[in-house]
């Protein structure tokens, strides 16, 4: 008996522990003993000066950036420094063919030269905890009916802990899988505007090659400043900005020009998207065999046919290159995460742990039976996720489809009985003010090839079963086998050339006069209502009763694995939410594999290495080459390598929504943005390599040289406070 509580007491440890530098800490909760690790490590703030509720902190000098990225303030007058890649679109829709921000770089000389966004950033303001109130609501319910109280508890709290004349927005997270809730309230700005960037081949140096990769040579940021009316309060969105002011925030970062050494302290602090670290081995193998492959392979696609037409005509390329960019990244993450959890048997060391758990659940009532009920929730609907990713990743992921796909609810107003004409009207201008928007987005060769190629690839990946009925059938009595390409190429170019939503006269005809037959007989419409509306009548709701299943099973277990050694429970930290992180660790180098070792920081030396004139991906301005041949690296040079470090890596956890985070020395100085994760660990959202994972981030001296000898903004370097 002895020894079976040692096995598990270790099992625990192995799950529980926060090995090296794992862990995405929030910092309302940084307990003692984690605030002692980072001291150790070498902070020298207080806790305090991290984190006040009542005093400025450095807390209040983070942001959530646009919709899903992290920034910082950098000076006194609300400037802003993030990723190029988080800034990405708002640059590209400010752009033109004539004045290509995007290609050629840009730098405001002074305030009036700075480009309005439709971008908005949030100031975190306070956290509070409401697990209490929400679990007495939760009492005796579980399943779906728990779920749906739940969300109508939070819809309610988040209500009442908003304001918006204030543009006060509070959102509750659900931390430790539903065993504790926190409401995080926010504030936002609308008015952020577009100060300096680099060119994309600075900004994006490496594309999709190097992404995920180290060695880095990326100069990934851009800039942008938040304003505020007169008196210092936020304008509403879509309030005119005329007489605004930059915003005077409660604390910003100072910008540290030290050199780095290895094992120097550094913390990251930012909005870490999503992690699942207590994931099942149910759900590691789901990811492994299923849904992983299945998204890698559509975009695959999607990102084929997208480039074929960006390399043909410069404007495709500016138009395309935002959703380019955001396919790419995680088409490649996916593949590394896949590769990753199968060679180190991720799904055994689940297996195992929780094999040692239900020896310890037995005779609890409440945790004996989880793996069993989980099992089967599981067993339910595996025949059905492959079909769930087309429809996601294959079907919404041609423009052309997702666009008629959203007039289903148009579809619905027209064959309502006893609707009045009105609500048809209604959704007729509403389908009309999307189209406008869709067709500035919509590249049509590209998508009619994504189309052709997808409607194939569902015939022969999914189930024939699930198959919407009759589809097929009637595809090849008109077009030809089903087999061959020509067949499906041959389809989707007739369904381009007939849809009326490509077609001015036919859709104003249409939006005049809506009717559901001529609605169900447009072939890009009826294409969509065959799968989407097959999907959701048959399928949506085995995913919904899947997905409460698995939410109630998760949050048991995790429970009953917090119960199993309640003290280790204590340094357990949440699974990412995009609510406020702080993580810590070193500037370190590492040895991915014998005999290779890669040192911490990359240089101008292997930036010029990896040049290549005219290429997509390695090309480079002019004078940026002049300018490092002649090793004109100012202030910003590295007084021990005598040259410009570009940038740097560290053993921070992070995951996707960090983009854009700044990198903080001890001192809580800036010395970098975190751009990315490395391809030996890319795992990370569901299990954290202690030896291999490693953030990479560009050098905070090699932004200020692109910005200052590169790009001419003096002006800018001068506002911000440097530390030497």
């Amino acid at each position: 008996m002895k020894k079976f509580f040692l096995t598990v007491f270790l099992a625990i440890g192995l799950l529980l522990k926060s090995f090296a530098d794992e862990g995405m800490w929030l910092p309302l909760l940084l307990g003692q003993q984690v605030y002692d690790q980072m001291k150790k490590k070498g902070l020298v703030l207080t806790k305090e000066q991290l984190y006040n509720i009542n005093q400025p902190s450095l807390k209040d000098a983070i942001i959530i950036f646009g919709g899903g990225c992290t920034g910082e303030i950098v000076s006194t007058q609300g400037l802003i420094f993030t990723n190029h890649h988080c800034g990405y679109d708002a640059i590209a829709s400010a752009s033109t063919v004539e004045k290509n921000y995007l290609r050629d770089g840009f730098y405001a000389r002074n305030r009036g030269e700075e480009i309005p966004t439709s971008l908005s950033v949030q100031f975190l303001l306070r956290i509070e905890d409401v697990t209490k109130e929400v679990m007495d609501s939760l009492k005796g319910l579980s399943g779906a009916e728990r779920v749906q109280r739940q969300n109508r508890v939070l819809a309610a709290i988040n209500k009442r802990m908003s304001d918006e004349t204030k543009n006060i927005e509070t959102r509750v997270s659900a931390l430790f899988k539903g065993n504790q809730l926190l409401a995080f309230v926010y504030q936002r700005y609308y008015d952020v505007r577009l100060v300096g960037t680099p060119p994309e081949s600075v900004g994006k140096f490496g594309g999709d090659t190097d992404n995920w990769e180290w060695p880095r040579h990326t100069g990934d940021f851009s800039v942008f400043r938040v304003h505020t009316k007169p008196d210092g309060s936020p304008a509403k969105k879509d309030e005119s900005t005329e007489g605004n002011i930059p915003l005077k925030p409660k604390w910003y970062l100072p910008v540290s020009l030290r050199p780095l050494k290895d094992g120097d302290f550094a913390m990251i602090w930012g909005y870490p998207g999503g992690t699942n670290r207590y994931e099942s081995s149910y759900g590691i193998k789901l990811a492994t065999d299923i849904n992983n492959p299945t998204l890698v392979k559509l975009r695959d696609v999607r990102l084929k046919f997208m480039f074929e037409e960006m390399k043909k005509d410069p404007a495709v390329r500016l138009k395309l290159a935002s959703d380019y960019a955001g396919i790419a990244n995680y088409w490649k993450f996916y593949d590394g995460e896949t590769k990753q959890l199968l060679k180190y048997d991720v799904y055994g060391q689940k297996k195992s742990f929780e094999e040692k758990f239900m020896a310890w659940a037995k005779g609890k009532a409440e945790y004996q039976n989880i793996f069993i009920d989980w099992g089967k929730a599981y067993d339910a609907w595996r025949p059905y996720a492959k079909h769930r990713m087309y429809i996601n990743e294959g079907l919404a992921g041609s423009s052309l489809l997702s666009f008629a796909a959203s007039m289903l609810q148009l579809e619905a107003a027209l064959v309502k009985p006893g609707a009045p004409l009105s609500e048809a009207k209604k959704a007729a201008e509403a389908a009309d003010k999307q189209r406008t928007a869709f067709l500035e987005e919509v590249n049509k060769p590209s998508d009619q090839n994504i189309v052709a190629a997808v409607t194939r690839m569902f015939y022969e990946d999914v189930v024939k079963e699930q198959h919407p009925l009759g589809f097929y059938g009637g595809l090849k009595d008109k077009y030809g086998p089903l087999d061959d390409d020509a067949t499906y190429k041959k389809y989707a170019a007739d369904m381009f050339k007939n849809t009326m939503i490509f077609d001015d006269a036919k859709w104003k005809a249409f939006v005049a006069n809506p009717d559901a037959n001529t609605l169900q007989d447009d072939p890009a419409f009826a294409h969509a209502s065959a799968f989407f509306t097959n999907y959701t009548s048959k399928y949506a709701t085995l995913y919904q009763q899947f997905t409460a299943k698995n939410l109630e099973m998760g949050r048991l277990y995790l429970k009953g694995i917090m119960e199993m050694a309640p003290v280790k429970a204590k340094m357990m930290y949440p699974d990412a939410t995009f609510t406020m992180r702080v993580s810590y660790g070193n500037v370190k180098s590492y040895q991915p594999r014998d005999a290779v070792r890669y040192d911490y920081v990359t240089t101008s030396r292997g930036l010029l290495e990896k040049y290549k004139p005219g290429d997509y991906e390695f090309d480079l301005p002019a004078n940026q080459i002049e300018l490092l041949k002649k090793k004109d690296f100012g202030q910003y040079m590295d007084p021990a390598r005598k040259d410009l470090v570009i940038g740097f890596i560290t053993t921070n956890d992070i995951t996707g929504g960090n983009s854009g985070s700044p990198v903080i020395n001890n001192r809580g100085e800036l010395i970098g943005l975190a751009f990315d994760g490395n391809y030996e660990a890319l795992s990370h959202k569901l299990a954290f390599d202690k030896d291999l994972n490693r953030t990479i981030c560009v050098d905070i001296r090699y932004v200020l040289w692109c910005i200052d000898k590169l790009g001419g903004g003096a002006n800018i370097i001068n506002e911000l406070k440097l530390m030497k």
